[in-house]
């Protein structure tokens, strides 16, 4: 079974990390959610709203990562960027050849401010263009180049997670959770 680190900071933005979730997680991906806030456990969206992780950043060491997802949201992605266990883990992932995730501002915040798209094609959310350090800005809701998955915001959310499940199982069990979601039949409208 695929394992999946999934980080909140305060600010994150609410469908960015809970879509990816509960997609993965109808796939059979093992989710961690993981709090980077200094010993709390709780953390705010941008929105209000109070989730409680299930890990704390200094106890998780992310060695048995398939994947690692950043989700965007102001300042939800600063505070991500602003943590160094993040930045140490996203930069072991990525030296390790495995899979780095990031939607809305993460992609420009956090990984192209590290230098992590240097030679990759990437997106985000429109306006944080210049942070893509590096990378071809690909205006796309979703791009995947090598190991690397980012998305543009919000809307986005439902197809990354879809992306990403695939990626981590395969096609047809994405296909199977997207037709038990409605996402399918949605999207033939």
């Amino acid at each position: 079974m695929a394992k999946v680190y999934i980080f909140l900071a305060d600010g994150f933005e609410d469908v960015e990390a809970l879509i990816p979730v509960d997609v993965l997680r109808r796939g059979g991906v093992e989710v961690v959610t993981v709090s980077v806030m200094e010993e709390n456990m709780l953390v705010e969206s941008a929105h209000g709203v109070q989730m409680m992780a299930d890990a704390l950043v200094d106890e998780c060491s992310f060695d048995d990562a398939d994947l690692l997802l950043l989700p965007g949201g102001m300042p939800g992605a600063s505070n991500l960027y602003k943590c160094s266990r993040v930045r140490e883990a996203v930069t072991a992932q990525v030296e390790a050849g495995r899979k780095v995730a990031a939607i809305c501002a993460a992609p420009a915040v956090v990984l192209g401010q590290m230098g992590v798209l240097r030679g990759h094609k990437a997106t985000c959310y429109p306006g944080f263009e210049q942070l893509l350090q590096g990378a071809e800005y690909t205006g796309e809701l979703c791009t995947h180049d090598g190991n690397i998955i980012t998305a543009e915001g919000p809307a986005a959310a439902f197809p990354f997670a879809y992306k990403l499940l695939a990626l981590l199982t395969d096609q047809p069990t994405s296909d199977q959770v997207a037709v038990g979601m409605r996402y399918a039949h949605l999207m033939a409208r």
